[in-house]
């Protein structure tokens, strides 16, 4: 009787496990028959696209994911957005000693915890239910993710630039911002993502993903990169390091020369320098990102900012020390994207030497 009540239990489990799961789409690359059959979906609840609740559903790209995540025997695995639990019974399947998952959607919380259950794997799951951004992470070797693409910006820097040592991860990213994150200095698409990201790791793409390998279908393809931190330092203050490439992408069509050399430039640079302020107030989730427009410290030069309490011959004798900087480092007439990291660590250190701090 004990063993019959068992079975059934397990059989609803099973089902309730299955209930939360997505639906495989029709595509070029549909799985063999009968492969999808722990990712059914019959829409219990509702997926929200505009908090980008898309849910991967291809079993050959979710074994894929699983399978260049590169596991080791007795890994601790982060997983970040499991949803509804696709991804996260293959990491549970794999070599992972234990898996903690976080996730901000309590339905998508008993979804995972229900799917692990069913297949018996729930002494190895952790779900922590909150927001990626906010909660705390807990000890890991390999991050893996598929996550809101609103959150990717934030969720690198938190990782690269958090306490958190860890020998990889693999993220499922949108198109674009993968290629963003992969470029290289001289590409047309380098920026300061990139450049950031690079200063303390290496980037690789993986593997292109279909949008109709999603439910609900998104607009854009996404792409699978891996990030493995190097053991060494950088080398710079890591700080002002984001600080700096703040302002050097944050005009990103202009020359280093035209940025640095800009009155408003001077003025603001004088006044951190002498005074500590500055734009950054250190590593923060955001400072990966936004070189596509004007940055707050550059502006257009109006000649209005005055630096109170020091003379103009103070201010032109800082401005002919930043322009010396540029001037050795061979940098004045370039692009920031044709730079590499290190011509731009040698600039800053630089311009460190001569008393031009960021902050």
């Amino acid at each position: 009787m004990k063993r019959a009540v068992s079975a059934l239990w397990a059989r609803r489990a099973v089902r309730q496990a299955y209930l939360y799961t997505t639906t495989t789409t029709a595509t070029s690359s549909s799985p063999e028959v009968g492969a999808s059959a722990s990712e059914a979906w019959d829409g219990r609840f509702r997926l929200h696209k505009p908090r980008g609740q898309h849910l991967l559903t291809n079993p050959r790209v979710l074994d894929a994911i699983a399978l260049r995540a590169a596991i080791s025997p007795g890994d601790a695995v982060l997983e970040v957005g499991p949803g509804t639990g696709n991804l996260t019974a293959r990491l549970l399947a794999s070599h992972a000693a234990r898996v903690a998952a976080v996730e901000i959607d309590p339905r998508m919380v008993e979804a995972v915890t229900a799917r692990a259950a069913a297949l018996g794997l729930a002494d190895k799951l952790t779900v922590i239910a909150g927001d990626t951004v906010e909660v705390e992470f807990p000890e890991f070797d390999v991050c893996v993710a598929n996550i809101p693409y609103g959150i990717s910006s934030p969720l690198i820097a938190k990782l690269l630039f958090g306490p958190y040592r860890f020998r990889t991860a693999t993220l499922l990213l949108q198109k674009e911002f993968a290629r963003r994150l992969v470029a290289t200095s001289g590409d047309g698409e380098y920026n300061r993502l990139a450049a950031n990201v690079r200063l303390v790791a290496d980037v690789r793409l993986l593997m292109d993903v279909s949008k109709r390998d999603f439910v609900p279908m998104p607009r854009v393809d996404s792409s699978l990169v891996e990030i493995r931190p190097r053991g060494i330092a950088p080398g710079v203050d890591v700080s002002e390091w984001l600080a700096f490439t703040r302002v050097c992408f944050g005009q990103k069509n202009k020359t280093l020369g035209a940025i640095f050399k800009q009155k408003r430039m001077v003025t603001e640079l004088f006044g951190q320098s002498q005074r500590g302020e500055g734009c950054a107030a250190g590593p923060s989730l955001g400072a990966l990102d936004g070189d596509s427009g004007e940055d707050d410290c550059g502006g257009n030069d109006d000649g209005r900012n005055r630096v109170v309490g020091f003379s103009e011959e103070e201010v032109a004798a800082f401005k002919e020390r930043v322009a010396g900087a540029l001037d050795t480092a061979e940098l004045a007439g370039k692009r920031p994207s044709k730079v590499s990291n290190d011509e731009l660590k040698r600039l800053l250190r630089l311009f460190n030497e001569r008393g031009v701090r960021f902050h």
